[in-house]
């Protein structure tokens, strides 16, 4: 216990102090979290343990750093690109069922000093068995690779969902901005999502998404209060201080976006809340025993213009 201890004040050290300046061949092994790094970016990936001030039942990117940058655009108490529900068309659940990708334990592997996966036995109620692998590229990027096997016929209304949530550290504006078009709207532009409040007009679909999902409480949850809004392009991004993280997914599953602009709790100085960037995968006829996934890169860089995010989304789907 005294070992681990000592590696967990370590981990907590670079973190806070001097993240950017660890050798990358100085990495940090655990049992349930580890540090992978590229020149533009370093970042803990870890389980559902806590560590430090992160709490525990937040699994993901605990944190990220760029080289001379300490602060986080991950609220340090959580996580970023979290998987945080499973979900069908029945009423909200109890938290434990709700947030059971969040309750249930995690095995953390490490592959190379760039990638790391994460291992979740097939949850209580539901009966996922997934796999998360994140991958660090140079010189900035976290790809990330999602796949799941539901082993139990349990899911209500003919579809399942997963949903992922990453809670930005107080950013100065806690906008998404996608490409697509607005209600009535036959043209794309640029679009800004800023929900007003948790649970309204959360969730945006894709222009040639038709599923209506039979949710037996419509509008009770983020996954099923749905925004005017339609997006064309499979991408978002929102800014942080002077940088911009992007969140692209590959084409193929069903995925949705969506906001709240409080699901990250309250920022430092308690004058203001923080947001909550998500995502949805959905599953219609799942069948027990098959693979289900979706993947998609963070891009975590310097804020040039919304040109240079187009480069970078061409650069991923290409």
């Amino acid at each position: 216990m005294e070992a681990r201890a000592r590696r967990i004040m370590g981990t907590m050290a670079i973190l806070a102090v001097a993240f950017a300046n660890v050798p990358a061949e100085e990495t940090i092994d655990m049992n349930d979290c580890g540090e992978l790094a590229v020149s533009g970016l370093r970042c803990v990936i870890g389980g559902n343990a806590a560590l430090g001030e992160h709490r525990a039942g937040y699994n993901g990117v605990f944190g990220i750093r760029a080289p001379g940058i300490d602060e986080s655009p991950f609220v340090p108490l959580y996580a970023g690109l979290n998987l945080e529900h499973y979900f069908d068309a029945r009423p909200r659940a109890t938290d434990n069922v709700l947030f059971e990708p969040r309750r249930t334990p995690m095995t953390f592997t490490r592959v190379n000093a760039t990638t790391a996966e994460l291992h979740q036995p097939p949850t209580p109620h539901y009966g996922v068995e997934s796999w998360t692998r994140f991958e660090l590229k140079e010189p900035y990027y976290i790809d990330m690779e999602f796949r799941c096997v539901p082993r139990k016929d349990v899911f209500r209304g003919g579809f399942f969902g997963v949903f992922w949530a990453s809670y930005i550290n107080a950013p100065g504006d806690k906008s998404l901005y996608m490409r697509g078009t607005g209600p009535g709207g036959d043209k794309t532009l640029w679009v800004q999502h800023c929900t007003a409040l948790h649970d309204r007009d959360s969730t945006v679909r894709h222009v040639a998404d038709t599923l209506e999902l039979p949710f037996e409480q419509p509008g009770s949850m983020l996954y099923s209060s749905f925004s005017p809004l339609r997006f064309e392009e499979p991408f978002f991004y929102g800014r942080f201080r002077d940088r911009v993280l992007i969140y692209i997914f590959r084409p193929g599953p069903l995925v949705r976006f969506a906001h709240s602009p409080s699901g990250g709790g309250l920022t430092p100085d308690g004058a203001d809340t923080c947001p909550a960037w998500d995502f949805q995968l959905i599953v219609p006829d799942p069948e027990v025993g098959r693979e289900y996934g979706v993947r998609m890169r963070l891009v975590y860089k310097a804020w040039v213009d919304r040109e240079d995010v187009l480069a970078e989304v061409r650069r991923y789907l290409e």
